[in-house]
């Protein structure tokens, strides 16, 4: 059932009723940008109104790619190679030696981009049709994938040595996409506390891993000489205490103490500091790069009244640039009133109504960082698949940001062209339903139920031909089947029972020629010509005078 609508009116209206927290860090000294909009919630919801190129765009193509793509194992490589008894600590004590020896910061090391090619990419994906592309910053792993003024673990001097970011952001605008930029470091100071431990069991029962025991004093002459490998790891916040012995005992005390999604800041002076060095990354990254968009891997903003302040501070920046806010900057899990200062972002998951403010889901073809086995098993989301999320997600006022992973060496593997070459098929028929359209007055029907949430697109049943999604555009409505109908389809809420439009005149398919139709009281009755191989979610467009 679709809640009430919560309007911008009625956020501000009871913004009085809410304790805003105001950070005392300083404005000047930290160069975050004067302007108009203050680090309130208030202030942001006064101020901001959602792009309309965001609201046009509806697809972008992401590149979560960085040095945990090197083992080509999948995701969080950088902790669970620090958990004794996971598949990636086995692997890695196989493939690269045990943690205690060789840690995450050398496989940082190996991230060469030996064959990363980034205009070819980024053309591949125009042609896909995306129309903003997203560059990962920093992932929990704590390098800086740009030129970093304030982390000298940055791939400036780490990996690539190359200003991965800006590299990107050059063949993003020379393509013509507005360009973005996320940032998942917030969550790095709980997330490699497990760096800090070790094996509880084993020949090297004890022994504590890298993090713990390495200096820059230990750095010098090897390659990593002049850098800080605390800075890297951020120091030992929860490390695993002494006297754990069985594998059981170590994943709970992790799943206790640092294996929760943490929102709140580390304690202490050392807490402090990695706050307010977030806060300089943050402000820097937006700085250099003037990312049109910016996605935070938090629930709200991050640490609360310092996330106010790196939002304030891209939006007057976006006024310096722009003359307006022109920008989109993203989080996660947000309250009614926060959806009108910032927008909402649901990470692998879905709506079951139509929203009346813009939002964001993400998702990705496989795992967010490259896992083999992906292509092994063939276990990628198909074209198919991504074209039927892009439909329902735009039906509802949304947009879908997809991730294509990339190997360490920066070239995706032979399935991802495929499945990129198919969506591209699909857009060069039936762009026109996706891109610049909005959302009819109703996004759909059919009996596939969508739970609503996050991270829960792996237990979604597939769609079904009577599943259709609507969406308008330059007058004209347009009626995507999630699957291809065999005979004749009857699409109830567009029976004249329901129908509050003009005369239908024209019935086409797209990519196809007119569509035979019988517009009845319970339903729109329409003959949709048989399934020609390699075609997916066949879409009709209905014209007439008043039809959307």
């Amino acid at each position: 059932m679709t809640p009430p609508l919560f309007t911008r009116r009625a956020a501000l209206a009871g913004m009085a009723a809410l304790p805003f927290a105001r950070s005392a860090l300083a404005r000047s000294p930290m160069g975050l940008a004067r302007g108009p909009v203050q680090p309130t919630w208030s202030s942001l919801i006064e101020h901001y109104r959602y792009p309309e190129w965001f609201r046009d765009a509806k697809l972008g193509l992401w590149a979560h790619w960085g040095p945990q793509s090197v083992p080509e194992q999948g995701d969080w490589y950088g902790r669970f190679m620090y958990m004794q008894g996971h598949p990636m600590y086995e692997h890695h004590l196989k493939t690269y030696g045990h943690p205690s020896d060789f840690g995450m910061k050398d496989i940082q090391h190996l991230w060469t981009a030996n064959r990363w090619d980034p205009e070819a990419l980024v053309a591949r994906y125009k042609k896909v049709g995306a129309k903003y592309f997203v560059a990962l910053a920093c992932h929990h792993d704590n390098l800086d994938c740009y030129d970093s003024r304030y982390h000298a673990w940055n791939s400036t001097r780490v990996g690539p040595r190359r200003d991965v970011v800006g590299t990107w952001e050059k063949a993003a605008r020379e393509a013509g996409l507005k360009f973005g930029v996320s940032n998942h470091v917030a969550h790095s100071w709980h997330w490699y506390q497990p760096a800090y431990g070790y094996d509880p069991t084993g020949p090297k029962k004890g022994v504590r891993y890298d993090a713990h025991r390495l200096t820059m004093a230990d750095g010098r002459g090897q390659w990593w000489d002049g850098l800080d490998p605390q800075e890297l790891y951020t120091g030992p916040f929860a490390p695993m205490p002494d006297g754990i012995d069985t594998v059981d005992a170590m994943n709970r005390w992790h799943d206790q103490h640092d294996g929760q999604w943490i929102e709140t800041p580390p304690a202490g002076v050392r807490g402090e500091r990695f706050v307010t060095n977030w806060l300089l990354r943050q402000t820097d990254l937006i700085d250099r790069y003037r990312p049109d968009f910016c996605y935070f891997d938090d629930y709200g903003l991050p640490f609360g009244p310092v996330g106010l302040q790196a939002a304030a501070d891209y939006y007057n920046r976006s006024i310096e640039w722009h003359g307006k806010i022109d920008v989109v900057l993203t989080g996660k899990q947000l309250k009614p009133h926060e959806r009108f200062g910032i927008v909402q972002d649901v990470e692998r998951g879905f709506t079951d109504h139509l929203w009346d403010e813009p939002w964001q889901t993400d998702t990705c073809i496989g795992d967010w960082f490259y896992n083999v086995a992906r292509l092994n098993d063939k276990s990628y989301k198909t074209a198919e698949d991504v074209i039927q999320r892009l439909a329902d997600v735009v039906s509802k006022n949304g947009n879908l940001l997809l991730s294509v992973p990339q190997p360490g060496s920066g070239i995706i593997d032979s399935e991802e062209e495929r499945i990129l070459d198919d969506m591209a098929g699909w857009i060069a028929i039936n762009g026109e339903a996706i891109f610049g359209s909005r959302p009819w007055r109703t996004y759909g029907e059919g009996p596939t139920v969508l739970t609503p949430g996050m991270q829960n697109e792996g237990g979604m049943k597939p769609f079904t031909p009577q599943d259709v999604r609507f969406t308008t555009n330059k007058g004209a409505l347009y009626v995507l089947f999630l699957g291809w109908p065999t005979g004749a389809s009857a699409v109830k809420a567009l029976g004249r029972q329901h129908w509050r439009g003009g005369a239908i005149e024209r019935v086409t398919l797209l990519g196809g020629g007119p569509v035979a139709h019988r517009h009845a009281a319970e339903a729109l009755h329409l003959d949709i010509p048989r399934r020609v191989d390699g075609r997916f979610v066949p879409v009709v467009k209905i014209e007439g005078q008043g039809i959307a």
